[in-house]
């Protein structure tokens, strides 16, 4: 059986999956379910879980849970892990799931209509998905195993779980190991790919990491809203980002206080993106702009909130954007603001070297080569010598063509300056 049918042909895989499932139910063994599963199928059977049951058993109602909630320590960490995993915008198709120690749900956001089919699984606050709660899950195995575990259709014992693909890891207090909770993500069976195990993975080391800091994670953890839960604001560090350095190969956020943060080379390609569009982003355009095809939103977020970690309110999200204030502070960005006001000499003397020069992302060589193109066409429309040569002693000028014309008109074709930039960029002497 091949595994990589699971991520290339999930419907295929399912139905090999359910003819196995039916077979081992009835007591046929068959290597396409691990001998685990086939064990915890068993547990959960022995606990009078059915595989035609439906519904899960409830422990709380809604309004219980919501005091629940209150007084859980993942509490603190639902506003990171809501904005690295979650899609609740109107088209998401998985849900995020929070459980405390027992499997017990606590927590799910998603779109309406993903709410709505995990609603028909009574897959909702309240409900116990533990073994002994729904029989064998994601997040009951990752209880069991203390492991992340991913499960895909007919690997649940209950068949109306069959159209859904699992992934869940429990979350530990990183002083003594306990288990808080379990988060999971889940959504129909094509909705899985080979990252969603470590997006999950990540996600919970980003929460166990909040939960080890002195205050338990309440300031890193507020990044976004929860929902019924007044929304916290997002920490910022003592010193606000004052501009962006983005010329050059050593990108950096430089602060008010003076102080200057290296940026990675993703980080800053992020920003220089960001810087670009006063409308923002959104997690699927950055992931295919920066990644392509292969780009996935989950990856965006886990950066993101890295980035807005270390940057504070710099960056808001719902859309990935700047910061009013901070919109437009680049260095890149004030070129372009000197050559809107008329000012082409201060323009060309900020203009010190390419955008981000190490990157090949074509979305950064895009910019970088539209930052060109803007500040060549104002030195050639200038008429002045004198910038059409600082101009093109420049690398991003070097091989302009069209400003050696220019040149050429003003000084001469004679003139031994032109001549060299002629030269230089291998047109024929005229």
């Amino acid at each position: 059986m091949d595994y990589g049918q699971r991520f290339s042909d999930p419907a295929r895989y399912a139905r090999t999956l359910r003819r196995a499932h039916e077979l081992v139910i009835s007591g046929v063994p068959r290597p396409e379910i691990p001998a685990s599963l086939v064990d915890s199928w068993h547990r959960s059977m022995a606990l009078g879980i059915s595989p035609d049951q439906h519904s899960p058993r409830h422990l709380h109602d809604v309004s219980e849970v919501l005091e629940l909630r209150r007084a859980h320590r993942l509490q603190r960490v639902m506003p990171a892990l809501h904005e690295l995993l979650a899609d609740d915008s109107r088209d998401g198709r998985h849900l995020l799931v929070l459980t405390d120690a027992g499997g017990e749900i606590l927590w799910r956001v998603g779109s309406p209509a993903v709410l709505r089919r995990a609603d028909t699984l009574e897959f909702s606050e309240g409900a116990d998905w533990s073994e002994a709660g729904i029989g064998t899950n994601a997040i009951s195995e990752a209880l069991v195993t203390g492991g992340a575990v991913q499960l895909f259709s007919a690997e649940h014992l209950v068949r109306t779980h069959h159209e859904w693909a699992c992934t869940a890891a429990p979350i530990t207090d990183p002083a003594t190991g306990e288990v808080l909770g379990v988060l999971d993500v889940s959504g129909p069976l094509d909705t899985i790919s080979s990252d969603t195990l470590r997006m999950v993975r990540c996600a919970v080391r980003v929460a166990e990491s909040l939960l080890g800091t002195s205050d338990g994670g309440a300031s890193l953890g507020a990044a976004a809203p929860v929902r019924a839960r007044r929304p916290a604001r997002p920490a910022r560090p003592a010193a606000v980002v004052a501009s962006l350095e983005l010329l050059g190969d050593k990108a950096a956020a430089v602060f008010d206080d003076g102080s200057r943060t290296a940026l990675t080379l993703r980080r800053a390609e992020i920003l220089a993106l960001l810087d670009s569009r006063s409308q923002g982003w959104s997690a699927e355009e950055l992931a295919y702009e920066l990644h392509g095809d292969s780009g996935t939103p989950q990856a965006i977020r886990t950066e993101m909130f890295r980035v807005r970690s270390l940057l504070g309110g710099a960056v808001e999200s719902n859309p990935y954007r700047l910061a009013s204030g901070l919109a437009g502070r680049s260095d890149s960005g004030r070129v372009l603001r000197l050559l809107r006001g008329g000012r082409v000499a201060e323009a060309l003397e900020a203009y010190t070297a390419p955008l981000l020069s190490r990157s090949g992302t074509l979305a950064v060589q895009l910019l970088r080569d539209q930052l060109d193109l803007a500040v060549g066409s104002a030195v050639r429309a200038s008429g002045d010598a004198s910038l059409l040569v600082r101009w093109l002693s420049t690398d991003m000028g070097a091989s302009d063509q069209l400003a050696v014309e220019a040149l050429g008109r003003i000084v001469g074709r004679g003139d031994p300056g032109y001549l060299a930039f002629l030269a230089s960029t291998g047109s024929p002497v005229q």
